[in-house]
């Protein structure tokens, strides 16, 4: 039986990012909405692996039913994206905060342990190639350093000034404090961010997510390939 799959679509004449509400953080990417739709069977398979840590469940199918769409002017076949879900913009209850917050927690935890267990942190494999954030990082210490520094730019958008630590699960653990400082934090309002995007406390924490996977999947591909897949960790259970 298919797993029914809500989906936020961001889309223009290039490409398009797919992104599954419930499952917060999983996403897929094509040139067209239906060569990434057909790639959300994989995607979800290995995000349910991943989050329940049980590495043998099942091949998932999932049953896309796209709910929200934005065409973009953003270059979003390189993952530049500025949505906000219709329901990034509601008040979070307790759990559902809890929900995301833990996850965004394990993300950064996981990228942790993926990221030590690479041998060389400084090898690089591919040949310097830019987007529109500048030259895409290409050795672990590149992808770890780039994945991390977001984070008070994310947390930033809806208010919270901190300095990044060094320590990805420790700079996540930092600015959740700061987050959950903020007065009637889960009422979660949209704030008019960095060139007008819209922000929220959900959205942050999505994004986090999102960014952690996108980032540590090149990562361990990279590792993988060049160590082999036995002797890199692989908390996300990424395939190759």
């Amino acid at each position: 039986m298919a797993i029914s799959i809500n989906a936020v679509a961001e889309y223009n004449d290039k490409g398009c990012l797919i992104y599954c509400t419930k499952h917060t953080g999983a996403f897929v990417r094509g040139k067209t909405i239906d060569e990434a739709v057909a790639k959300f069977d994989r995607e979800i398979t290995q995000y349910t692996r991943w989050l329940s840590g049980d590495r043998h469940l099942k091949n998932e199918k999932a049953d896309v039913r796209i709910i929200q769409e934005k065409k973009s002017s953003l270059r979003v076949e390189d993952a530049d994206s500025d949505v906000i879900f219709a329901k990034e913009r509601l008040p979070l209850s307790g759990e559902e905060y809890d929900r995301l917050k833990n996850t965004a927690l394990k993300s950064a935890a996981d990228s942790n342990t993926l990221y030590h267990s690479i041998p060389d942190k400084q090898y690089r494999i591919t040949p310097p190639r830019k987007t529109f954030y500048g030259e895409v990082p290409c050795t672990a210490d590149e992808i770890y350093t780039h994945t991390n520094n977001v984070t008070n730019y994310y947390a930033g958008e809806i208010g919270v000034r901190m300095d990044n630590l060094s320590d990805i699960a420790e700079n996540r653990i930092l600015a959740i404090s700061l987050i959950e400082s903020l007065p009637d934090f889960l009422s979660n309002p949209v704030h008019f961010g960095s060139y007008d995007e819209e922000w929220s406390l959900g959205k942050v924490l999505r994004r986090f997510i999102w960014h952690d996977r996108t980032h540590a999947k090149s990562m361990y591909r990279m590792a993988a390939k060049v160590w082999g897949d036995e002797k890199i960790e692989n908390p996300f259970c990424f395939e190759i």
